[in-house]
């Protein structure tokens, strides 16, 4: 028995969908057939791959490890069919970015988009800045070509090419009464006494703010935390707390209009963001095309100056 990528696609759809009826359907393909390439898979592998219960079906972990090689399989497949149907057209598929949600990079969701447009209108480029995945991960395991995200340290399974730090601010409501010459920055303890929206423990820049304020033996005071730019936005400019963001989300989106921002000193909050692609999968012809695209717009954010943007 050999192991064609119909028997990968059906195995792959199961495991999404948790039901093999669910999967059928989708894949409008008899039941029956499905339930036996799946037995010749597990026959062809010598293990157990699925299993079934009352809630649905799961992978074991052969599964889940076949389940990750055939979807960079299958991805490599669908990109190998692209590039062979537009060989003789313009630079054309799919490319995926991912940016760093309350990061610089998410300002550069726009320009990326328009100068895509503009040099590869057949590229239909994926932009996710979502806090319901690890973006690295998606990465690694091929879900998605590239990202810009906060990491300095290697990862494994993955390359990174630091690109710059950005300072972290505070950004509080319009009439919010702060210590302090509103020039001047604002040392870290002076900020304890104010109510904090912040992300989640699980978010790096959470960590890092933490971590700064443990160095200066402040404790902060945070009333919520919210994974949302929008939500952020809201809370923020409805008077419920300040936030520690880069300047940059304030000046060049158009959320957090007329926020006051300060900068935070003793200590001062960095963190490097870096482009992150996969060290083991090739990129794709659109996401060398994107990535060129990516790294001109960091260039030119570079030598513009703004506030709170560094070279590495």
């Amino acid at each position: 028995m050999s192991v064609d990528f119909r028997k990968l696609r059906s195995f792959v759809k199961i495991v999404d969908t948790g039901s093999v009826s669910r999967a059928a359907a989708l894949l409008r393909t008899a039941q029956p057939a499905l339930s036996q390439q799946i037995a010749a898979l597990e026959a062809h592998f010598k293990h157990k791959l699925l299993i079934r219960s009352n809630v649905g079906i799961t992978p074991t972990e052969a599964g889940l490890i076949l389940y990750r090689h055939a979807q960079l399989m299958l991805k490599q497949i669908d990109q190998a069919q692209t590039d062979i149907n537009q060989s003789a057209k313009s630079v054309a598929g799919r490319v995926s970015i991912g940016l760093a949600t309350y990061s610089t990079s998410s300002a550069l969701s726009l320009p990326i988009l328009k100068e895509m447009k503009a040099r590869h209108p057949d590229v239909v480029v994926h932009i996710n800045d979502s806090f319901g995945h690890i973006l690295s991960e998606l990465i690694m395991t091929g879900k998605m070509d590239m990202a810009l995200i906060y990491a300095a340290d290697p990862i494994k399974g993955v390359t990174l090419q630091p690109l710059f730090r950005e300072q972290m601010f505070l950004v509080s409501p319009p009439g919010a009464e702060l210590p302090g010459d509103p020039s001047e920055p604002l040392p870290l303890e002076s900020v304890d006494a104010l109510p904090l929206l912040l992300p989640s423990k699980g978010h790096l820049l959470r960590r890092l703010i933490d971590e700064a304020f443990a160095r200066a033996r402040a404790h902060p005071q945070v009333v919520s935390e919210i994974e949302s730019v929008p939500a952020l936005d809201a809370a923020v400019r409805e008077g419920l707390g300040s936030t520690i963001l880069p300047a940059s989300v304030v000046t060049e989106t158009s959320y957090f209009a007329g926020t006051q921002v300060r900068a935070l000193t003793k200590p001062v909050i960095e963190a490097t963001v870096s482009l992150c692609v996969s060290d083991h999968l090739p990129l794709s012809e659109p996401a060398l095309a994107a990535r060129a695209v990516l790294l001109e717009i960091v260039a030119k954010l570079m030598s513009s100056q703004h506030q709170g943007i560094k070279t590495v």
